[in-house]
């Protein structure tokens, strides 16, 4: 059998951190808005004869094997992918191969992304007996054991859900809520926002423990810098849900001031240069994705202005990215040979 797995990667517009327990706890319930965009992961999974496994990062241009499952060993530069496996215990043999299109270090959560796509394929595998609730839960206890510190869930559900979305972290439960369904909303928006890779990876100096230690420890305006992040994620998402662009413009711009205030190091001369650049050229707001430093940028722009600010971008070194929302998230198909 080739079991075949896409799933999308994600533009955070507002909120992020809120999605990281138990942060969310301590503020009485999180929420953040994001975007699905055909930056996919993809895997692709081919069952063999016997126990082996062998793993093909395309992108890292790593290639492991191992007799069988016992065999897997954590750590390395597959770790990831080794972890998932060991959870979701093939009963066969399989030749995987992965690989993203975003790029390396580009802060749209490609890791996430690829974390779904493997577990939807090997769940399939598994006949499917994990809900998607459950393979997001699994996901991010993965993934906080990879990396050793807590992890967020949004991009998870973006991956798996796809779509423009408000993600409610609440006491209860987590729930999702669709925010811009029309077709002719979401190619006004395909129009009007333009996504570009700054040329540097994103910064990785801050974390979420880093963060979620100074909300605990009462550090400076963590507190103060959370509950700011909240009211403008709640403003985003009535932006969205009124489809209202020009105050999407102004709430994009008031989230990446609430950036930029939380942590050191979230800006620097180069990206604040490149922002200066395309607002000059007809760009409303700004905004780097994820943790900032660097790694991918969004700009709403002007109407007319598209293409002014796209040759302002790539002369000033920025390299401009497909931007197209994923209307599906996560995507597995069997085969039979």
């Amino acid at each position: 059998m080739v079991v075949s797995a896409s799933a999308p990667t994600r533009v955070d517009l507002a909120g992020g951190t809120l999605d990281i327990f138990p942060l969310y706890v301590f503020e009485d319930g999180g929420i953040t808005v994001n975007c699905a965009i055909e930056l996919r992961s993809y895997v692709k999974i081919k069952t063999l004869k016997g126990k082996r496994l062998s793993l093909y990062s395309k992108d890292l241009k790593v290639r492991r094997t191992f007799k069988d499952i016992s065999s897997l060993k954590l750590g390395g530069r597959l770790d990831f992918l080794v972890r998932i496996i060991k959870f979701y215990q093939p009963k066969v043999g399989l030749e995987i191969t992965t690989f993203n299109t975003a790029p390396l270090g580009s802060g749209l959560g490609a890791s996430s992304s690829l974390l779904i796509a493997l577990s939807g394929a090997l769940n399939y595998l598994n006949k499917n007996k994990l809900s998607k609730e459950q393979v997001i839960d699994i996901g991010a206890n993965l993934e906080a054991q990879a990396i050793e510190i807590p992890t967020g869930k949004q991009d998870y559900y973006a991956a798996m859900y796809g779509g423009i979305n408000a993600i409610w972290f609440n006491l209860d439960g987590n729930y999702l809520e669709p925010l811009v369904v029309s077709k002719r909303a979401l190619k006004e928006l395909e129009e009007r926002i333009i996504l570009s890779f700054t040329g540097v990876s994103h910064f990785s100096g801050t974390n979420n423990w880093n963060m979620l230690k100074a909300y605990i420890d009462k550090n400076g305006n963590t507190v103060k810098g959370m509950r700011r992040i909240k009211q403008t994620t709640l403003k985003m998402r009535d932006c969205l849900k009124n489809f209202d662009l020009p105050a999407m413009g102004k709430t994009l711009e008031e989230e990446w001031g609430n950036r930029k205030n939380l942590a050191r190091g979230v800006t620097n001369a180069r990206i604040d240069k490149l922002m200066l650049k395309a607002k000059k050229s007809g760009v409303l707001s700004s905004k780097i994705c994820g943790a900032g430093g660097g790694g991918c940028m969004i700009s709403l722009v002007k109407k007319g202005k598209r293409e002014k600010v796209i040759e302002t971008l790539k002369k000033n070194g920025a390299k401009v990215l497909d931007f197209k929302v994923a209307r599906q998230g996560l995507v597995v198909r069997g085969e039979r040979r």
